[in-house]
C-alpha cells in the first residue's frame, strides 16, 4: 500500500502508462463500425465539450474573474476533453456489443479522465503522487496537546550551530501538528494551520529556534505546502544536514477559504494583515518554545502568499525583516488596479499606494530587511514582476537575491525554491554559519 501511495504523478514511467492507456480509451470511445456514431454522436459531443470548454474559460476568465490572474488555456483544453468523453459514454454504450463492450466503454471514458486530470495536475505539480491525491498523510504527526511544554534550560547562539551539539536522544525527523490559530486582534475566519516541528525541538536542553511563517497562494490551502510544496521532506533533509537543527514552520491561512482573495490587507474582506502581524507571531511565542526574537523570524509563500509574504516584509518590517517570494505578483491585484482598488479600498487610491510594496520602496528604506524572490524560468507572466519588486527591494537597501528555477507557475519552482532558499534564509536568522 506504501509503495503505491508514493508513485510518482508527475515523473517516471506511471504518467507515460497512464497516458498510453488513456489514448487507448480515446480511441476506442472514437472508432464504431456505427455509421451514425461515427457521423453524428462523434461530432456532436466534440462541439457540445468545445462550447463547454470555451464558456467556462470566458465565465471564468471575463465574467467572474476570481483569480488575479490568468489560468493557462491549456487546463480549459483538458477540461473540455474529459467532458466529451464522459459525454460520449451513453451513446458509445448503444452501439457496443455486449455487457463486456458496455464495460469497456464506461471504463474507456474513465481513462480518458484519469489523463485530462493528470494533465491538469502536470501544470501546476499539485498532487505528485497517488498519496497526495487520497491525502495520505505519511508525516509524524503530533496532536498540539501533546507537544512538551517549555523546558527549563535553553540553548542559544549566533549561529546556533556554533553552541549547539547532536543529541544521542535526538528524534530521526520532525512532526507535524494542526492548530486554529486564534485570530484575537483581527477576527480573521482563518482555516488551521499545520505546523513542522524539527527534531531538536524534541530534545531537551532546547535550542531557541527560528520561525518560518509560509503562505499558500489562490485558490489554495495550507495543506498545499505539505503535498505539492514538500515541506516536510524538505525540513527533514535540512534538520538531518544540520545535526536536527531546523526553523520552526508555521503555515498559516491568509486567505479564509479556498477561493477568497483579500489580498493580504485589512479590509472588508477581512484583516488579514493583522492576523499575520499580530495574532500568528503572538500564538508561536506564546505556545511554542522559539526565539522570541523577530530578527529570527521569516515569512515566505508562494504566488498570492508570495506577493503576501513581501506585503508583510514592507508594511512591517519589525515583525517580518527576512522574506521569501516565490512567484509573487508586481503588486496585490484582483486582477487590474482598478477593479483592486474600487472593490477592496473603495475607491481611494490613496489608501491602496499607502500599503503597496512597490509604492513603500519607492519612498522608504529597508537597511534591516532582506529576502529572496524566486521565479519559474518558463513563468513569463510572473517573471517580469519578479524582476521588478527585486529591483525595487534592491533600491531600497534590502539584503536581496533573485534566482530562477526550472519550470512554470507550479509546485515544481516553489518546492525547488524553498529548498534552495532555505540556507541563505537560515544563515540571515542566526541558525547557521
Amino acid at each position: 500500500m506504501h509503495s503505491i501511495a508514493s508513485l510518482s504523478l508527475i515523473s517516471g514511467t506511471t504518467p507515460i502508462l497512464v497516458s498510453i492507456l488513456g489514448l487507448l480509451g480515446a480511441l476506442w470511445l472514437l472508432v464504431s463500425r456505427r455509421r451514425w456514431y461515427l457521423l453524428r454522436a462523434v461530432p456532436i459531443v466534440i462541439v457540445v465539450a468545445s462550447v463547454f470548454g470555451f464558456s467556462l474559460y470566458y465565465v471564468v476568465e471575463k465574467v467572474w474573474r476570481p483569480f488575479p490572474d490568468p489560468i493557462e488555456v491549456e487546463i480549459y483544453v483538458w477540461i473540455a476533453v474529459g467532458t466529451a468523453a464522459l459525454l460520449l459514454v451513453v451513446p458509445r454504450t448503444m452501439v457496443a456489443l455486449g455487457l463486456l463492450g458496455r464495460a469497456v466503454s464506461v471504463l474507456a471514458a474513465l481513462l480518458v479522465v484519469l489523463v485530462a486530470s493528470m494533465q491538469v495536475n502536470l501544470v501546476f505539480s499539485a498532487y505528485p503522487t497517488v498519496g497526495t491525491v487520497f491525502g495520505v498523510d505519511s508525516a509524524d504527526r503530533i496532536s498540539l496537546s501533546d507537544l512538551p511544554g517549555p523546558e527549563p534550560s535553553v540553548i542559544t547562539g549566533d549561529p546556533l550551530d556554533k553552541s549547539w551539539n547532536l543529541p544521542a536522544d535526538m528524534p530521526p525527523a520532525g512532526k507535524l501538528t494542526s492548530v486554529s490559530i486564534p485570530a484575537t486582534a483581527s477576527e480573521f475566519s482563518a482555516r488551521d494551520a499545520q505546523v513542522y516541528l524539527p527534531p531538536a525541538y524534541f530534545v531537551d536542553p532546547r535550542p531557541l529556534l527560528p520561525v518560518l511563517v509560509l503562505l499558500a497562494g489562490q485558490p489554495g490551502e495550507p495543506e498545499d505546502w505539505l503535498n505539492g510544496g514538500k515541506l516536510t521532506e524538505t525540513m527533514d533533509a535540512f534538520a538531518r544536514d544540520h545535526d536536527g537543527l531546523a526553523p520552526v514552520v508555521v503555515v498559516a491561512d491568509a486567505t479564509g477559504s479556498a477561493l477568497a482573495n483579500p489580498l493580504c490587507v485589512d479590509s472588508p474582506l477581512g484583516n488579514v494583515a493583522t492576523y499575520l502581524s499580530k495574532d500568528v507571531p503572538s500564538w508561536f511565542t506564546s505556545a511554542l518554545q522559539v526565539d522570541p526574537n523577530p530578527r529570527s523570524w521569516t515569512i515566505g509563500g508562494l504566488s498570492y502568499g508570495g506577493t503576501c509574504s513581501l506585503q508583510m516584509a514592507t508594511n512591517f518590517p519589525d515583525v517580518y525583516p527576512t522574506f521569501l517570494d516565490l512567484s509573487g505578483q508586481l503588486e496585490p491585484t484582483l486582477g487590474d488596479r482598478n477593479r483592486t482598488v474600487n472593490d477592496v479600498f473603495g475607491g481611494n487610491d490613496a489608501a491602496f499606494v499607502a500599503v503597496n510594496p512597490m509604492d513603500l520602496m519607492k519612498t522608504r528604506r529597508f537597511p534591516d530587511s532582506g529576502g529572496a524572490f524566486v521565479v519559474g524560468a518558463d513563468d513569463n507572466d510572473y517573471k517580469p514582476g519578479q524582476k521588478a519588486v527585486y529591483e525595487a527591494a534592491q533600491a531600497a537597501g534590502m539584503d536581496v537575491r533573485y534566482a530562477e528555477v526550472p519550470g512554470g507557475h507550479s509546485f515544481a519552482v516553489w518546492s525547488e525554491g524553498l529548498k534552495e532558499q532555505l540556507p541563505w534564509l537560515m544563515q540571515r536568522v542566526g541558525l547557521i554559519s
